[in-house]
């Protein structure tokens, strides 16, 4: 991803982040990151977020997705000897579409289907003031609906950098280029 793409997609965040009244600090919007999953296409597939806290114990996050822009399928895996991520999302601003294993064809999901392999398809709608608890290991990946979305994600000790991906084309960390 370009410095370019990085910059407009922080811009972005932060317009989401007003939206839902989440009031940051200067070092907080510095502190951004953004996710482009390394296949280029970040308006479609990937993610903004910032890390509030993240200890051995818990961790908090506030995710911002820009209209229809997807995070990925994924689960959090065992590491360090602890089990994978245990995750609630609430939603603050917008609609969220996430998708978990159950119930549900791909043929029937709401959201657009991402340009990345999926395999689960039972879909919950996520409005502000709604929430969700994703378990360790289970597959997983979401939507921001028309108008974006901002979901704040409160977890177990968060080690995404082991996330394991159902398309294997997918890495977490991202690489800017200027």
């Amino acid at each position: 991803m370009t410095r370019a793409e990085f910059d407009r997609q922080v811009k972005a965040a932060l317009a989401l982040y007003d939206k839902a009244g989440i009031v940051l600090t200067e070092k907080e919007k510095d502190n951004i990151e953004v996710c482009d999953h390394g296949i280029g296409i970040v308006d479609k597939v990937g993610l903004q977020l910032l890390t509030y806290i993240n200890t051995e114990r818990v961790c908090a996050k506030e995710m911002a997705l820009t209209p229809g822009q997807t995070c990925p399928e994924h689960k959090h895996v065992p590491t360090d000897g602890r089990e994978g991520k245990e995750e609630t999302f609430r939603c603050r601003y917008g609609k969220v579409y996430l998708y978990v294993p159950g119930d549900g064809t791909r043929e029937a999901v709401q959201a657009r289907i991402p340009e990345t392999d999926v395999s689960v398809f039972h879909e919950i709608v996520l409005y502000p003031g709604e929430q969700y608890t994703i378990m360790p290991e289970t597959w997983h990946w979401f939507q921001a609906g028309e108008e974006g979305a901002v979901i704040s994600e409160f977890s177990t000790k968060s080690t995404d950098e082991t996330d394991e991906f159902t398309d294997k084309r997918l890495v977490r960390a991202p690489q800017i280029t200027d």
